[in-house]
């Protein structure tokens, strides 16, 4: 199974387009071969959309920063790297056939100083997926995020848990099926079935997407 995750930086480019950019987010989405795409930081009005442009399934939760949030859309698609964060937030799952969502469920983890969810779903083959962007700006309440996720997932024999996580190391005893700086895909009954892969992106987010693959399987870590 193909794992994306992504951190869509609230829609903005690097450095700043002006201007909406769903449908070249979109456009790169759908032109990416992947099973499971987790995204962070997404505009709440994009899911669907970002979901039918890759005939994906989709199951998504918000965040922070979203009262208000008619207002904070209208300035969001005109001035979006004026409003910037404060246009709202969601973390959005998008799963593609043959693979599909059988259920989901959300667990808040904070609501200071900002909300975090751990988001996660349930595959058809018993597998849960579970999308996390965990505090920024320290340490110790991103490991606790993690830490919280996991627990809220203890039970589960086939996990997949990733996002950005704002840690270098989680330390979770996972496998590891593929990190690039603070994103990471982290596993637990399956193993890495290729070396990850930092995709092209152009201009668009702050953070470049990860593409991992894994399959159903406890084996040893691939060395770098």
């Amino acid at each position: 199974m193909r794992i994306l995750t992504w951190n869509l930086f609230h829609g903005r480019a690097v450095p700043p387009a002006g201007r909406d950019l769903h449908d070249r987010f979109a456009a790169a989405l759908a032109g990416w071969e992947w099973d499971v795409a987790l995204l962070q930081e997404v505009p709440p009005w994009w899911p669907g959309p970002l979901a039918a442009a890759c005939g994906a399934q989709v199951a998504s939760v918000l965040t922070s920063r979203n009262a208000l949030l008619p207002l904070r859309r209208w300035v969001a698609e005109r001035r979006p790297d004026l409003i910037k964060s404060n246009g709202g937030g969601a973390n959005a799952i998008l799963v593609r056939a043959p693979h599909a969502i059988t259920e989901q469920r959300a667990v808040r983890l904070r609501v200071w100083p900002e909300r975090r969810v751990a988001h996660g779903v349930r595959l058809a083959d018993g597998t849960w997926v579970v999308n996390l962007h965990a505090q920024v700006g320290s340490e110790r309440r991103a490991q606790a995020d993690v830490a919280r996720a996991l627990a809220a997932w203890s039970d589960a024999p086939s996990l997949i848990l990733g996002g950005d996580l704002n840690v270098r190391d989680p330390g979770t005893g996972l496998v590891a099926l593929g990190a690039h700086g603070v994103d990471h895909v982290l596993a637990r009954g399956w193993a890495p079935a290729a070396a990850a892969r930092v995709l092209e992106r152009a201009t668009l987010s702050d953070h470049a997407p990860l593409l991992v693959e894994g399959s159903a399987g406890t084996g040893r870590p691939l060395q770098a």
